[in-house]
């Protein structure tokens, strides 16, 4: 059980780059690997996690404004169910969500309203009138 919490820690406080003092407190210099304690091993396992899991600050950016750029051109297939094109919406913002990019929940709703091909015109505005977009939920949108 120490394990788990000495883990969680790591996750908890997020990488930094083991320092060791000189003779003057106030100069702290990089540790060479070899000076490494357990500590700071898991601060870098933490890390290196981390970077496979996001990529790099680049490559997360990178990311991010592709998947940007998907939700921005983002529209119902003709083929498509309202649930296929529910799951592929989510998907995408689930993925910008993941990496740290927000959107508001009436943008959400918003995009999917206008991103409805114009077979759904009237239930677009039978939805724009009946209901609340700023409290409309994606779920209950897909539902109606």
């Amino acid at each position: 059980m120490a394990e788990d919490s000495e883990l969680w820690d790591v996750i908890y406080d997020r990488p930094f780059l083991p320092t060791k003092n000189l003779s003057d407190p106030t100069v702290a210099i990089p540790k060479m690997r070899k000076e490494f304690n357990d500590a700071d091993r898991n601060k870098e396992i933490w890390e290196a996690v981390q970077t496979a899991h996001e990529g790099t600050t680049q490559v997360k950016q990178s990311k991010i404004d592709m998947l940007t750029t998907k939700y921005e051109l983002f529209k119902m297939k003709d083929d498509e169910s309202i649930q296929d094109m529910h799951t592929r919406f989510t998907s995408i913002i689930n993925e910008l969500h993941s990496l740290g990019k927000s959107i508001s929940r009436n943008k959400l709703v918003r995009n999917i309203l206008s991103v409805l091909p114009s077979s759904w015109e009237s239930k677009v505005n039978v939805i724009t009138e009946a209901k609340d977009l700023q409290t409309l939920i994606m779920d209950e949108l897909v539902e109606t």
